[in-house]
């Protein structure tokens, strides 16, 4: 399978790694639109500066987009009327227009469109989504991923926040987990935000927090923060409550909290019920490079496989569209309900 990786940062370099050890893939071609430093493994592979170009000299069978958020949609869908698959990382786009014609494209053309929800490939999340459906609902959520980043992690946030903030860069992932857990549609959602650097755009911000509600009574909470103002107390929480108890992860990122493998590590959850708590211990978690072997080896068994992604891509929209409306909100200053035009 002929393999071009458009977008050579850290998510984008993991998952061309992960196709140059895959015995089923070839990678036909890097993009990146500036100079960057290759593991050994891929500097023989060609490079190319223009997405477009590649797309028309390489002819891929499927692409993997791996660039800034504003590029996404356009990508995305160039790359499946050009023939190819496509994988593209969260969040997949700017808008929830664009992210619904990319959908509408993959549909149409037939072509396999995979987001990169990655913790959808970790075997702990994917144990604590199944405890807290255990207990029933309707739920509380409350999750969090605060970053107190700076150095080249700093640089990087910055950079990203030139079109994205970090509610809707990180929290499409932990909207995700919420939206497996309940099932029900989202209602409404109230955010809140404040710039707290004079080093991002003015109309950005650098911290917020939202609440969403949805249509079986559950809530949800969730809060995200990039900069090296952040603290690193409670910077990671995440806590699922039911009537019958709740799941809490209990060891996630106990290291600094740029750690990127610490962003998807659980280490042990603890299940709380009226009659007695259980602990369950999760030992030998994949690491970062880890998952994104395992979310990449999904494309393509998605491909030769012809699996149905119908409903992996209404999750990835209606994710997005929760976590675009928290923005709004937050811009504008007043609850935002669910469907509302922009």
């Amino acid at each position: 399978m002929k393999v071009l990786v458009a977008g050579l940062g850290n998510m984008g370099l993991s998952h061309a790694m992960a196709h140059h050890r895959h015995p089923e893939a070839e990678i036909v071609g890097l993009v990146n639109r500036s100079e960057v430093d290759l593991p050994e493994a891929l500097q023989a592979y060609p490079m190319h500066r223009d997405f477009h170009d590649a797309l028309e000299r390489t002819r891929p069978d499927l692409a993997v987009i791996a660039t800034y958020t504003d590029s996404h949609a356009d990508y995305a869908v160039a790359a499946m009327e050009a023939g190819a698959h496509v994988f593209v990382e969260k969040p997949l786009a700017s808008s929830v227009a664009d992210a619904q014609r990319v959908v509408d494209t993959a549909r149409r053309l037939n072509r396999k469109l995979v987001v990169g929800y990655i913790l959808r490939h970790h075997p702990s999340w994917q144990r604590l989504i199944a405890e807290a459906r255990a207990l029933g609902g309707p739920y509380v959520f409350r999750l969090n991923l605060n970053q107190q980043s700076d150095g080249a992690t700093w640089e990087t946030h910055k950079q990203l926040m030139q079109s994205t903030s970090p509610i809707v860069d990180c929290g499409v992932h932990y909207v995700d987990v919420m939206c497996q857990i309940t099932d029900a549609a989202p209602v409404r959602v109230h955010g809140m935000g404040l710039r707290l650097s004079d080093e991002i755009p003015k109309d950005m911000y650098n911290y917020g927090q939202f609440q969403v509600v949805f249509a079986d009574g559950s809530v949800g909470w969730y809060e995200a923060g990039w900069g090296p103002m952040m603290s690193e107390t409670a910077f990671f929480v995440k806590d699922v409550v039911s009537p019958k108890g709740a799941v809490s992860i209990l060891e996630g990122n106990t290291g600094a909290s740029d750690d990127v493998d610490g962003h998807t590590k659980v280490g042990a959850l603890l299940v709380h019920r009226r009659d007695g708590d259980r602990r369950i211990d999760l030992p030998d978690e994949p690491g970062h490079q880890d998952l994104c072997d395992a979310e990449q080896a999904h494309v393509i068994d998605a491909i030769l496989g012809d699996a149905d992604l119908d409903r992996h891509m209404t999750d990835a929209v209606q994710s997005l569209a929760i976590c675009l409306a928290a923005d709004r909100s937050i811009r504008e200053g007043r609850v935002v309900p669910l469907g509302e035009a922009p």
